[in-house]
């Protein structure tokens, strides 16, 4: 058994990716990747695939999950894989931890450097010890909070992208109006997504009478940026809504220490993050305007914080349990 090594994984349901973090006691430090390319029938094969690479046993495993993890165990639908903590215990590992794989960026996010991260509005430092919140679109649409008070901290794992679509306008309303007709209620996830953005620009066009073949979100993304009006408009629209969208998850846990926003769409947005309507709309909260402006908006651009986090949750979760 290799004492000091986390195995570390952040799996999905058409991804696998796992790494060896080193725990030196003072960082954490991505010793090693571990690309596997074979399709494996069950978890647990792509598991022992890694212990061959290594040629030893971590003393500790933390798998990040994209899905709920209940009573220490998770189940991949995409996949058929199901994975419990149990299970890698029984294959040698002396600590084993399941986290959802939203939970891990919210561990590994308040660790990022600051090359690591893109400001979006004013640079602001938050308030330390205040929670933190993760919003994420890829897939889907994901959130996690880290609450943090007077130095203890506990990840919260949460389906807040089904949360219900709120309109901010009457184009919005008129958005929300033609997807109800397609999927009757329309959550933020409808919009705030790969296909989320597919799902807008529709509309848009139902709206405006234009006819034409359904087009795909990078497809979308790459037309906006050549000039395309109607792309354009889609993409400021789902830039706005995130930043409306983000402000209201940043009320409804308190975040004072930082919004942190991930996934591929959004960091493929960067640019229209930044220089659109995210802030603006993440700010224009009515009544409650002073308590968002404080709270710093970043984007998330490294591609190892879920391996870092859940490093940090194991040591974090083995130390209150021990």
């Amino acid at each position: 058994m290799s004492e000091g090594e986390i195995l570390v994984g952040d799996v999905g349901g058409t991804h696998a990716r796992f790494a060896v973090v080193e725990n030196s006691g003072k960082a954490l430090r991505i010793a090693r990747r571990l690309d596997l390319d074979a399709k494996f029938a069950q978890f647990e094969d792509a598991i022992r695939a890694c212990l061959d690479r290594i040629g030893s046993v971590p003393s500790a495993a933390s798998i990040a999950v994209a899905g709920p993890v209940t009573n220490g165990s998770a189940s991949f639908t995409n996949r058929g894989w199901h994975a419990s903590e149990s299970g890698l215990e029984a294959m040698g590992f002396r600590y084993a931890l399941l986290i959802n794989d939203f939970a891990a960026l919210a561990f590994g996010a308040q660790g990022l450097r600051p090359q690591q991260l893109r400001t979006i509005g004013p640079d602001l430092s938050g308030i330390a010890d205040e929670p933190i919140s993760i919003v994420g679109a890829g897939t889907g649409f994901g959130v996690s909070c880290l609450a943090r008070y007077r130095g203890r901290q506990l990840p919260v794992a949460t389906e807040g992208g089904h949360i219900g679509f709120a309109p901010s306008n009457g184009r919005e309303i008129d958005v929300l109006r033609k997807l109800e007709r397609r999927f009757g209620r329309v959550s933020v996830e409808r919009i705030l997504s790969g296909p989320g953005l597919e799902n807008l620009f529709g509309a848009l066009g139902e709206i405006d009478g234009r006819a034409g073949e359904p087009i795909d979100a990078a497809e979308i993304q790459l037309r906006a940026e050549a000039g395309d009006v109607a792309c354009a408009e889609a993409v400021s629209m789902f830039c706005a809504i995130f930043g409306a969208v983000a402000g209201d998850i940043a009320l409804a846990h308190g975040a004072r220490g930082g919004v942190f926003i991930a996934g591929g769409v959004a960091q493929k947005l960067e640019k229209h993050l930044v220089e659109g309507e995210f802030r603006a709309r993440f700010e224009s909260k009515g009544r409650l305007d002073y308590f968002v402006k404080p709270v710093p908006t970043r984007l998330i651009l490294s591609e190892d914080v879920a391996f870092l986090g859940a490093a940090q949750a194991s040591l974090e979760f083995r130390e209150t349990s021990s």
